[in-house]
């Protein structure tokens, strides 16, 4: 890595003058040198095919009708913010169109909307009417992010359609639009352009393609290296910082999910300009990891993990993994696998990385995507926390276990340090909220992130986790929860017994909390127990709240729920649980009982016991919601209210079957009986249950990693 620095630091420019000198348009996703092989896979090859069709039914749509360049003035979602969206997609479309048909309207028509904003765009304010902020702010848009994405776009069509348009004009658009762009990229808005953070990284790549595109190697260095060129932003500080070795992205999949794309397109060009930097190769293959990480974060149905701040059912359908897939593939090096997950995107971008993997496709060679159980660490050493993931099943019938111990994750974390998801027979059995957002919706806080993001999504009680005192985990601040991160205890992803353990100490002053999650298969059962141990020791009393939000409906339950059939009140005050409708609270006195849930014709039977006596307080979402911004969301906690230490086990089965058609229902109850606490100390904690009259045990032992946890008979 740091050789390939070197190389960037001490001959980038040399290197840059030479290549432009023999510069060739087009030269990023689509290559003048793979041009006619990619015409004559429009043909040949159907995945392709079907693409170039809807990219070309866009272009032919575009041309169709009037060039609109409205003065900016709406927020996400408004009219004008709209079409400023439109225009960047049009123009791209009609680069590629224009590409493989030749037909010079898709030119003409990049070239009139350039032109176009290239007579207003130093006529508008610095300041977008829209803007909240004045160090985030765009000229086009509401804030400087989408600006870059914009011109990441623009540049790409312009790249295309260069060599049709006149001289004169390519000045004019050059010297009236993309220089005074940058110009605001850079100096306007250097805070985003030099931080580390996807936005950073969205403007670093829009400031390099226009330098490789227009021959201006002082932009490239600025955007590999930040604007006083000394290396530490740009995006190779963005490669550093914001990846682990492992590929994982700090903000989460949802954004690296989103942040994939300003890196894998300014990579392509890298490579294409100056191939001598071996950028595929940059710590260790890490965009390479960062897609397949990428990918491994999702659900076998392609769902992303909505930990941290997510809009929920993003898919890996979505365009930036199909850049991320067809680049991985083509250029890295990615394995067949990869094109199973192109096969089910059901396109390929129309680009050279396209034409290779829609040909290896119709050539048969497509191999089951292989989701794996693993431990993906946190941080750019790799050691600040992670995502546990344990697996079990085919892809079609998959069970998903994931523990998020990962750090805090910058200003789209959540306070959330040990919470679990899962997933079975394609469904969220135990989901997560994700970000409280209406994204381009203006109506709804004109698309941004809404007031409930802060007082309800990023709170601790909206996730599967312990919340201590009815209070957020550090307090809900930001600041300092950036400071610590998890710890891993055990990690292991394959056998009978998958688990992954983790610790934290921090969240809570004077309180150490441990997970122990895990899916363990038993002979009896077709389908892996969902087993769950968390454990909080303290030297004074606390009230320990654990919840389990569901999917689904309750169908059965060990106790006599004592409903609240009248008025309802707010479960607290703060914290997330002024946002809480109580709906029932229920006293456990044996500290041991089970709730069953049904959720996509399947039952979901979770035994828990605690020792003690324990309150369960059943909860729906919406108190103190007077937009209606909340989605709704139901959940069972497991409550301890007065304990110094206290340790919550749960056994979940999947069982049994409803089939509405025929109106049957087969398996309903749980094979599972008398979940018991039998120890439970620093060292170890044990507990019995049956499974059809047999009786087991599990172990966990805290201080043996190789025998760290066992299934007893």
């Amino acid at each position: 890595m740091n050789y390939l620095k070197k190389v960037v630091l001490v001959i980038f420019c040399i290197n840059f003058t030479l290549c432009a000198l023999a510069q060739k348009h087009p030269n990023i996703m689509v290559t003048r040198a793979g041009i006619e092989e990619l015409r004559k896979g429009c043909n040949d090859y159907q995945l392709l095919r079907d693409s170039y069709q809807e990219v070309k039914k866009e272009a032919d749509k575009a041309i169709a009708g009037p060039v609109s360049i409205p003065v900016p003035k709406d927020g996400g979602g408004g009219p004008s913010h709209e079409q400023h969206k439109r225009n960047y997609q049009n123009v791209l479309a009609c680069g590629i169109a224009y590409q493989i048909s030749g037909d010079v309207n898709y030119a003409n028509y990049i070239k009139e909307v350039l032109l176009g904003y290239a007579a207003q765009y130093e006529k508008w304010p610095l300041k977008h009417p829209k803007s909240k902020t004045s160090n985030q702010t765009g000229r086009i848009f509401w804030q400087i992010l989408n600006d870059c994405v914009w011109q990441v776009h623009m540049i790409q069509g312009y790249d295309l359609a260069f060599d049709a348009i006149p001289a004169g004009d390519r000045k004019i658009i050059e010297n009236k639009l993309f220089t005074p762009v940058v110009k605001f990229i850079t100096e306007n808005s250097a805070e985003t352009f030099n931080r580390i953070h996807n936005h950073g990284t969205w403007a670093a790549a829009a400031v390099g393609l226009t330098g490789y595109v227009l021959n201006r190697p002082e932009y490239v260095e600025m955007a590999l290296k930040g604007s006083d060129r000394k290396g530490k932003s740009g995006y190779f500080a963005q490669l550093d910082a914001l990846f682990s070795p492992d590929g994982y992205y700090t903000e989460g999949p949802y954004y690296q999910r989103y942040a994939i794309l300003p890196f894998v397109i300014f990579a392509k060009a890298i490579n294409q300009y100056q191939p001598e930097l071996h950028i595929y190769d940059y710590r260790n293959k890490v965009l390479e990891k960062a897609i397949n990480t990428s990918l491994q974060s999702t659900y076998s149905n392609g769902v992303f993990f909505p930990v941290n701040d997510a809009i929920k059912d993003k898919t890996f359908e979505s365009g930036e993994l199909v850049y991320g897939v067809d680049l991985a593939y083509s250029e890295m090096g990615g394995g067949a696998d990869l094109l199973d997950v192109a096969q089910k995107q059901g396109k390929v971008i129309v680009s050279d990385a396209g034409f290779k993997v829609a040909k290896d496709i119709a050539a048969g060679r497509a191999k089951p995507f292989n989701y794996r159980s693993m431990w993906i660490g946190d941080g750019n050493n790799g050691k600040e926390g992670g995502l546990g993931i344990l697996r079990s099943g085919s892809n079609k019938d998959q069970q998903c276990l994931v523990l998020k111990a990962a750090s805090q994750g910058m200003g789209h974390g959540h306070f959330d340090r040990l919470n679990i998801l899962y997933y079975d027979n394609g469904s969220e059995v135990f989901p997560d909220y994700g970000a409280a957002r209406f994204i381009n919706i203006e109506s709804k806080n004109d698309g941004e992130y809404l007031p409930e993001n802060k007082t309800w999504a990023k709170q601790t009680v909206a996730h599967n986790t312990l919340v201590v005192d009815q209070t957020s985990d550090f307090k809900a601040n930001l600041n300092e929860a950036q400071k610590y991160y998890p710890d891993l205890i055990c990690f292991q992803g394959s056998g009978d017994i998958q688990v992954v353990s983790a610790k934290e100490d921090k969240a809570y002053p004077g309180v150490s909390m441990t997970r122990t999650t895990a899916l363990v298969h038993v002979p009896e059962l077709a389908k892996a127990l969902m087993v769950d141990v968390f454990k909080a020791a303290s030297e004074v009393q606390h009230q320990y709240d654990l919840p389990f939000w569901y999917n689904g409906y309750i169908t059965d339950a060990s106790f006599r729920v004592n409903a609240f059939t009248g008025q309802l009140k707010a479960a607290g005050s703060n914290y997330g649980y002024q946002h809480l409708w109580l709906n029932s609270e229920n006293t456990v006195t044996e500290g041991a009982g089970y709730i069953t849930v049904m959720n996509n014709r399947r039952f979901y039977t979770t035994h828990f016991a605690g020792g003690t006596s324990l309150n369960v307080k059943l909860v729906s979402l919406g108190a103190n919601d007077p937009n209606f911004n909340l989605f709704n969301g139901k959940a069972f906690i497991l409550s301890q209210p007065k304990a110094a230490d206290q340790t919550f086990v749960s056994v979940t089965e999947s069982h049994g079957l409803v089939d509405p058609v025929a109106e049957t229902t087969t398996n309903a109850k749980s094979n599972i009986t008398g979940l018991k606490l039998v120890k439970d100390d620093e060292n170890q904690t044990r507990f019995s249950f049956q499974v059809k009259g047999k009786v087991y045990q599990i172990v966990v032992n805290y201080n043996d990693r190789k025998n760290f946890i066992q299934l007893l008979k």
